[in-house]
């Protein structure tokens, strides 16, 4: 990775540290961007340890006008860039809504890959890695994408909901710039007991897991304690030559190849959520 610059969002903390980490050992130039700028310099300082070359930003990246920001900051720093990570995530108790009026899990985990992505793509000449999680791969409901009719049910929740969205999503936009020398692909983490997973409130779990939260939480460190393995998979779509010029493609946590869900797969799915990503995002791409 000499001489490769890549920008994680998310960054500051849990598997996108991690992937940061990773990738600097390897000699790329990382930029990890954070929305508190005093976490996201600690982040970098600390990654930089031991030689590493790590900066920060700070955006919400869940706002366009951070986004935009963000965009044109990373272009005032970088003539191209190598590897956009879009690892940021959020898990809120119950359905909220960012400044632009956007249900925020969809605005983390779909709205604001596809906008960075898209207002990125002048600088990109390498590859796009779109971090799902949870447990993705359920049924796309199309007259709910931003949680309109329910946001958590008995084994429905939001957060996997939009993080299957994420995945059709990002089928749709490697077919888009296909050809053009940038690659889109999916890296599923795994589980870890990351920040976000520690702050979740029981009432953020859909209603059959709830009985077994005092378990989760008991075993969750021991058992998904080590962050180096979830973030293996979207270190491995960064750097690995195994994967130069392959496009379109899912990975599991062990970095291997993986069938789509036929949700993502779903053409109908992937036109609805690309209209409305594009509706949502023409003011600011």
């Amino acid at each position: 990775m000499d001489g490769k610059t890549v920008l994680v969002t998310g960054g500051t903390g849990g598997i996108g540290k991690e992937t940061a980490r990773g990738l600097a050992a390897r000699g790329a130039r990382v930029i990890v961007v954070g929305r508190d700028p005093v976490r996201a310099q600690r982040a970098a300082d600390e990654l930089s340890t031991g030689g590493g070359r790590v900066e920060a930003l700070a955006a919400d990246v869940t706002r366009q006008r951070d986004l935009a920001g963000l965009a044109a900051q990373v272009a005032g720093r970088c003539d191209r860039l190598d590897v956009l990570i879009n690892n940021v995530g959020t898990n809120p108790p119950r359905r909220t809504l960012t400044e632009d009026g956007v249900e925020a899990t969809f605005a983390a985990h779909v709205l604001t890959p596809f906008t960075l992505t898209r207002l990125l793509l002048p600088l990109l000449g390498g590859r796009v890695v779109n971090i799902t999680g949870g447990i993705p791969g359920g049924p796309i409901e199309l007259d709910n994408l931003q949680a309109e009719r329910r946001y958590l049910g008995w084994t429905f929740s939001q957060y996997n909901h939009t993080k299957t969205m994420l995945m059709a999503m990002s089928l749709r936009f490697a077919e888009q710039v296909a050809g053009s020398g940038v690659t889109i692909n999916v890296a599923y983490p795994g589980h870890g007991h990351t920040p976000m997973n520690q702050s979740m409130t029981t009432t953020g779990f859909p209603y059959v897991y709830r009985p077994i939260v005092p378990l989760l939480r008991a075993v969750t460190p021991q058992i998904f304690g080590d962050l180096s393995k979830p973030s293996r998979s979207s270190v491995h779509l960064a750097s690995s030559g195994d994967v130069e010029g392959v496009t379109g493609t899912y990975f599991s946590r062990r970095c291997r190849r993986a069938p789509w869900p036929a949700s993502a797969l779903d053409r109908r799915n992937q036109d609805t959520i690309w209209a409305l990503c594009e509706d949502l995002t023409r003011e600011t791409v």
